[in-house]
């Protein structure tokens, strides 16, 4: 009894350790069919925030999404967003990697999902924003030292295009209307861009469908039986004489 007890408390303390360091209760254990990824608070990329900000750090959400990729007990990544955005560089790494997974994934965007956070949300397979969720597009920023020179305008404009070629191969948005939401000067105090409010996203064809996680729930399951569906007849055709 005293063991038993013992492997409990072990076991306790172990998921709060990962909550407290990834994010999540686990990394993916041989039971977890769907594994959940949220994305919350800011992006961290090469320069640690403040420890009253809320993160997630890339070098945590990069491993977790290799040993999904690599663990054949997961058949599909349910995505929960809710992010100011942050870092472009590490925001893009984990867009290309839930992207290019082998397995069905699903996104959530539950309260926000600005910046950074718009392509995040896009890179799943099919999208969902909750009807009073919030994305804001708008264009590339930087903090810190900005040199006055030519080559700093190309490097935005080049930065700038990758979010923007990122978003339109991933979503049903075109490259002309989404450059034209970040031009936006009437809707953003002291700022460019647009808000978009549920619907007016998946009006604006950047995410699939408005809904909660019953619906993100029921898609990922369905994309999980298409896929057993397609690999039982490749298998039949494969086999036939």
């Amino acid at each position: 009894m005293e063991e038993e007890k013992e492997r409990k408390d072990i076991t306790e303390n172990k998921d709060l350790q990962n909550i407290k360091e990834l994010g999540t209760q686990s990394i993916p254990k041989s039971k977890d069919r769907i594994q959940i990824l949220p994305i919350i608070g800011q992006i961290e990329g090469h320069v640690v925030l403040p420890p009253q900000t809320k993160s997630t750090r890339y070098e945590h959400v990069i491993p977790l999404l290799v040993a999904i990729e690599n663990d054949p007990n997961v058949e599909g990544v349910l995505v929960i967003l809710n992010t100011v955005g942050g870092d472009v560089e590490a925001g893009l790494a984990i867009s290309e990697m839930i992207r290019s997974l082998s397995k069905p994934t699903v996104s959530l965007v539950i309260g926000g999902g600005h910046s950074i956070g718009v392509p995040l949300a896009t890179s799943a397979d099919y999208s969902f924003i909750s009807p009073s969720a919030t994305m804001i597009v708008h264009p590339i920023r930087m903090n810190g030292l900005v040199i006055g020179a030519p080559q700093t305008f190309e490097y935005f404009n080049k930065m700038q295009e990758r979010i923007i070629e990122f978003v339109v191969r991933t979503s049903q948005i075109s490259r002309d209307r989404i450059r034209k939401l970040m031009a936006q000067t009437d809707e953003l105090l002291n700022d460019m861009g647009t808000i978009l409010i549920g619907k007016q996203a998946v009006d604006e064809g950047l995410i699939d469908e408005v809904g909660g996680i019953s619906d993100a729930i029921k898609k990922l399951e369905e994309l999980l039986e298409e896929r057993k569906a397609d690999k039982t007849k490749t298998e039949n055709k494969e086999n036939q004489p």
